[in-house]
């Protein structure tokens, strides 16, 4: 039987992002300009204030954070909270900001943009290499969204969310090539958001304005399981807890609909399916 509740305290504007690395679950707050980490198993929370929205956040190897959001990529400290500049790739766009992001198990960190006027094809996706240099891997996009690889690192899936389907790509040291879109979401009145992995392939995503997270078959393309939340703005998701069997859920507060739980972080028990481990960025 599936349990669904919301965990912590933490209400965000703009929930996003999660991904669980070490024992705790990292999210963002999109619009409150926040990073959290939450540890399920002590009820511990942590926050940081990065002034500015913040799109995403992936751990590091070598310690620490890496954030993407209104002015390009930066290092956190998670000690002293300190922001540090790598690399902005679109200074003179004010209506682009970054949005979600993952790492590959090949280290490298991919973050896209978006355009916050919906104006078709003036974002991206980039890859940040270890060496700390960005690269463009994709483009033009409107609103970079939701990625996963493959169990063997050879497949990228990735949601340019107007698109309204899941492209694939062949996955090779940071490239990207022989495109093809494998899921259509278009008979859904709502917008894919944020996606993840589980252990036998398939593709967990999250829909936007649709209050549900829809497990899909990349093989085939079909609906394999829905479940419904409480909150029109369902963000993105991620398997963890200590045997990934849990898939944490972010929500945010909708323009004109007032809901209880809206903006909390929701936890989904009993699925029967575990994710995959997280990947840090090798720089």
């Amino acid at each position: 039987m599936l349990e669904i509740s919301p965990v912590g305290t933490i209400h965000s504007q703009w929930g996003e992002g999660p991904v669980w690395w070490q024992g705790a679950l990292f999210f963002v707050d999109i619009e409150g300009h926040r990073v959290h980490r939450f540890d399920p198993a002590t009820g511990d929370q942590r926050t940081w204030d990065v002034g500015q929205r913040v799109g995403t956040v992936v751990p590091r190897e070598s310690g620490g954070l890496v954030i993407a959001g209104d002015h390009g990529l930066f290092f956190l400290d998670e000690e002293s909270g300190q922001l540090t500049a790598i690399a902005d790739p679109e200074p003179g766009l004010a209506d682009n900001r970054f949005n979600d992001g993952k790492c590959a198990p090949d280290g490298r960190f991919f973050a896209g943009t978006i355009s916050l006027t919906k104006k078709l094809g003036t974002a991206r996706l980039y890859r940040l290499d270890p060496d700390l240099s960005l690269h463009e891997a994709f483009g033009p996009v409107t609103n970079s969204n939701g990625l996963a690889w493959s169990a063997d690192g050879k497949i990228l899936f990735y949601i340019d969310t107007p698109r309204k389907e899941v492209l694939a790509f062949d996955y090779q040291d940071g490239h990207l090539s022989n495109i093809r879109s494998v899921i259509s979401t278009a008979h859904l009145e709502a917008s894919p958001d944020g996606m993840t992995i589980d252990e036998r392939g398939n593709l967990w995503i999250a829909f936007c304005h649709g209050a549900c997270v829809i497990c899909f078959d990349p093989q085939s393309g079909e609906e394999l399981q829905r479940v419904e939340l409480p909150c029109l703005e369902t963000t993105a998701c991620a398997f963890g807890g200590p045997d990934l069997a849990d898939l944490y859920v972010t929500t945010g507060v909708h323009k004109s609909v007032v809901e209880e739980d809206a903006g909390r972080l929701f936890v989904i028990r009993g699925l029967g399916v575990k994710g995959v481990p997280a990947y840090a960025f090798g720089g």
